[in-house]
């Protein structure tokens, strides 16, 4: 039993749909904004709307405002939110095990493993809590297998200018954005950046001490910028004539997001290292990375581990969520719904000059103005629609895959409204 404004509430019977959630105190959305500032650290700035329920592609506000959710949690709740069968697992996986640590076998974990592994190029996997946690993984993996096969100086890692990979020390060396790292340095030795879709920079770059290159399929933070299926192809080409392993960050884009379970399926490009987070969890959270045989044997017992990575909850959700993406042919969908989400919005905005560039890859969508981004996101959000401005003028949607037409024609409609108001020759 939980006390709010000194009553008992139980929280397995309370109802959260159309009503304010009964265990929570009654703020407003401004209330709850000066609760947060007494109490947390300030690296997420002003938040002017506190969330406090959802259903499907909609979600509430603390005041009673309505929203259309085109951010999905940045590419986690994939499926909307409590969608009814991963809502279900969680429910009867709570009552039977929440947590066991990786000392003992989690029969849920292997479950998704074998989902995940039966689906796509991998042999094993290493279950962690998010993405960043992944791609350390990864990173590890990585040098390990390079110090065991190829000598202790094969360790460095080439990655990519605008890519994001995480906010770890390892991760956000990583990373190929500088604004990231004011003021963490020193950084980990070890990462050489060069431009993103530059296949003779990356090819360039590799030397004596180059063992892995790190690369996200479609930049996310970065501005929805898709490789192109060349560079992709060609830096598989570069790893095998070098022994290089070559590692996929999918955290983002992976898991249909972009019209295939996999990004990689997506290039028809296989990786021998694949990281996973966001969605994986079905809304709980959890990170993956996935490798083949000969990479895999790099780690040992005792070499790495997480406490509750992969835990016996998390799992679960994961393992319904993964199943209802395949069964339910919710990459394939995404891929009809971006092109049908592009063509309306094209028709809305017609000839607006604010509008530098279009990207979409599935249901992967990122609009680049020239100016007032900021201010057309302000101007959603008022209008009932949450999308976010990435990479300074790109507006970034990620709605759920399997968001409806009708959902999609009112989001197209507020956001060309949004940027009619908003012309780029009034930005001074």
């Amino acid at each position: 039993m939980l006390k709010v404004s000194g009553k008992e509430t139980d929280v397995r019977t309370a109802t959260v749909v159309g009503a304010y959630p009964p265990w929570l105190p009654k703020l407003d959305n401004d209330g709850w904004a000066l609760r947060s500032e007494s109490c947390q650290t300030p690296n997420y700035g002003v938040r002017r709307v506190a969330l406090v329920r959802g259903e499907g592609t909609r979600v509430w506000d603390a005041d009673g405002k309505e929203y259309l959710d085109f951010l999905a949690g940045i590419s986690v709740n994939n499926l909307g939110h409590c969608h009814p069968r991963i809502t279900e697992v969680i429910r009867r996986q709570a009552s039977a095990l929440v947590h066991c640590t990786n000392l003992y076998t989690i029969p849920m974990q292997i479950e998704l493993g074998r989902l995940l592994l039966d689906h796509g190029f991998a042999d094993r996997v290493f279950f962690g809590n998010s993405g960043a946690e992944a791609n350390e993984a990864a990173i590890k993996i990585a040098r390990r297998w390079n110090r065991e096969n190829r000598g202790p100086d094969r360790h460095e890692i080439i990655c990519f200018e605008g890519s994001f990979h995480g906010r770890t020390m390892a991760t956000l060396t990583a990373t190929g954005q500088p604004k990231v790292k004011t003021n963490f340095e020193p950084l980990l030795e070890g990462f050489v950046h060069v431009p993103y879709n530059d296949l003779e920079a990356a090819r360039a770059s590799v030397g004596e001490r180059t063992g892995a290159i790190l690369v996200e399929p479609v930049l996310g933070e970065g501005g929805v910028r898709p490789a192109t299926r060349e560079f992709l192809a060609g830096l598989r080409e570069l790893c095998d004539e070098r022994d290089l392993l070559l590692i996929f960050d999918e955290i983002q884009c992976g898991l249909g997001r972009i019209g295939h379970l996999f990004a990689y399926q997506h290039y028809g490009v296989e990786p021998d290292i694949m990281t996973l987070g966001k969605s994986l969890g079905g809304g709980l959270p959890m990170g993956a990375m996935l490798c083949r045989e000969r990479v895999a044997m790099a780690f040992s017992p005792g070499s790495h581990g997480s406490t509750m990575g992969g835990n016996p909850l998390a799992s679960a959700a994961g393992h319904a969520y993964v199943s209802e993406l395949i069964q339910g042919n919710w990459p394939a969908r995404a891929r009809e719904t971006g092109e049908y989400l592009v063509a309306r919005f094209k028709e809305a905005v017609g000839t607006s000059a604010n509008i530098k560039e279009i990207r979409c890859v599935g249901l992967m969508i990122g609009i680049e103005l020239y100016a007032r981004a900021p201010e057309v996101l302000v101007a959603c959000e008022e209008a009932g629609l949450l999308i976010n401005v990435t990479d300074g003028q790109t507006l970034r949607l990620l709605p759920p895959l399997n968001v409806s037409r009708e959902g999609v024609d009112l989001a197209v409609q507020i956001l060309g409204e949004a940027i009619h108001a908003h012309p780029a020759e009034e930005a001074t």
